[in-house]
């Protein structure tokens, strides 16, 4: 796709696509966007939208999807903050509390009102989230295929078959497996459930 802003540097050379880079964290230690009470290990170091921008225009990227980092848990304010400030650079996915049925109209505020682009949920790879196969999630994915916000899903290989059973009910969702469910390369079974 050729780029509207002209050509970036692609592996050192003049490119005229366009790079976006689809998964970044940014953070940063500020009052204005205070860490919750159950955090017990913030960040010690910043990961400011600042320091992002640099090495974007140092590499060519011309637009980043920031994802909401855990240690805010479900506070999106600062993603939701940063997108605003920089709207031609960024754009916001956040997190909703997976276990509190106001989630999917925790999903529709954000959205809507804050103007993030995707939710992500992170169910354990074990199996050991039973909220995960339990009755919140079908009006949370629900609610994302009404708005037509992306679902990003960060777990094991081991729980993409639970992935699998709401998909079916929900075939224009749109979808990303975070980091391809974790599955190491020499791992046959992981790879098969991809």
């Amino acid at each position: 796709m050729p780029s509207a802003g002209g050509n970036h540097r692609l592996l050192g050379k003049e490119s005229p696509l366009r790079i976006i880079d689809p998964h970044v964290h940014v953070w940063k230690n500020d009052p204005a966007f205070p860490w919750p009470a159950e955090n017990q290990n913030p960040p010690s170091e910043d990961r400011t939208p600042e320091m992002l921008l640099e090495h974007m225009a140092a590499n060519g990227v011309e637009k980043t999807v920031l994802v909401q980092v855990i240690h805010y848990r479900w506070d999106n304010s600062y993603v939701a903050h940063v997108i605003q400030q920089y709207p031609d650079k960024f754009m916001g996915v956040g997190r909703v509390n997976p276990e509190d049925p106001a989630a999917p109209d925790h999903l529709s505020m954000w959205t809507e009102e804050k103007g993030l682009h995707g939710v992500r949920l992170s169910p354990a790879g074990n199996g050991a989230d039973d909220w995960f196969t339990g009755p919140l999630m079908v009006p949370l994915f629900a609610r994302a295929q009404e708005l037509g916000v992306p679902m990003l899903i960060l777990t094991g290989p081991k729980r993409l078959p639970d992935l699998a059973r709401l998909l079916e009910k929900f075939p224009d969702l749109d979808t990303v497996i975070d980091h391809m469910a974790d599955v190491h390369p020499e791992d046959a079974e992981g790879r098969s459930r991809l």
